[in-house]
């Protein structure tokens, strides 16, 4: 069953996260992973949205979401990542 790592996100080093960026392509290949949606224009219709950015990955399940996730691969963007923004991720089962 398909899987998706949700994540919401506030950069606040847009250089450091533009190379995070450039970077994370290549590491979902191996895991099947693709981008759903890669920020773009957000509205709220309902509830409060902290972060101003949102970022969907598909996967063919959740074992190579997480794979991917814990992957030396994504290891040196993933620090990027964390030291340019703050935010949240989920991965979670599609229907």
């Amino acid at each position: 069953m398909a899987a998706y790592i949700i994540a919401t996100v506030e950069v606040n080093d847009p250089d450091a996260y533009d190379t995070y960026r450039q970077q994370v392509p290549e590491t979902l290949k191996p895991y099947g992973g693709e981008f759903v949606v890669r920020g773009g224009a957000m509205e709220v219709l309902e509830g409060e949205w902290e972060m101003p950015r949102c970022v969907v990955l598909r996967f063919p399940d959740v074992e190579s979401a997480k794979a991917w996730h814990a992957s030396d691969a994504y290891a040196g963007p993933q620090a990027i990542r964390r030291s340019a923004s703050r935010g949240n991720l989920i991965v979670v089962e599609g229907a």
